[in-house]
């Protein structure tokens, strides 16, 4: 609850580029980019993850990795593996000191996943001829327990190290708002 407090200023702007989405003018292209941006910054988290010593001791990351069904859904709509193997990545992220630094990133990715459902929901109905979801329907209908799940495996660290955190999460907040607006600028420059 406090870290979700602590971070509460960063919600609005980590969501409001999936939330632009559920507009009436979304677009396929639109929902690409918007996945080849979120693959560029999870993609790397979810490496530094896997590297976090004590990290498998934690949680189980596997059941949590999700930039492979972006993979998935990049191919559905047409990119070659070539050009997703060259889609950037931030390289602002390193490998995490700790499991606590990597408690606080993951939350951010996490967290997201509470909307996914809706805006599948919405693309789908705006969509129809898209047939690219892997990724927004990675945790349908257990979002809510895979979030309940991490809140208690977030609680067996709170009390000694909440403030570690909470730093973590609000830097990779902070990073997932970079890459985004450079993500954009760089949109805006190739149209």
């Amino acid at each position: 609850m406090r870290l979700n407090i602590e971070t509460r200023a960063q919600h609005p702007e980590a969501d409001s580029s999936w939330l632009e989405l559920m507009s009436f003018d979304a677009t396929r292209l639109r929902y690409l980019e918007q996945l080849m941006t979120t693959y560029g910054f999870e993609a790397p988290i979810e490496a530094a993850l896997a590297l976090t010593p004590q990290m498998s001791r934690v949680l189980q990351l596997r059941p949590r990795a999700r930039s492979g069904l972006i993979v998935q859904d990049l191919l559905a709509l047409g990119l070659s593996p070539s050009r997703i193997a060259r889609l950037p990545q931030c390289s602002r992220i390193v490998p995490f000191r700790d499991h606590v630094e990597a408690l606080g990133w993951m939350y951010v990715l996490e967290r997201a996943t509470l909307l996914h459902e809706a805006i599948r929901r919405h693309l789908q109905a705006r969509l129809p001829s898209v047939h690219a979801w892997s990724y927004l329907s990675a945790y349908d209908g257990i979002a809510s327990e895979r979030w309940l799940e991490f809140g208690n495996i977030l609680d067996c660290f709170a009390f000694e190290q909440l403030e570690s955190i909470v730093s973590a999460a609000q830097a990779a907040f902070d990073c997932q708002r970079d890459w985004f607006l450079a993500c954009m600028d760089e949109t805006a420059r190739s149209a």
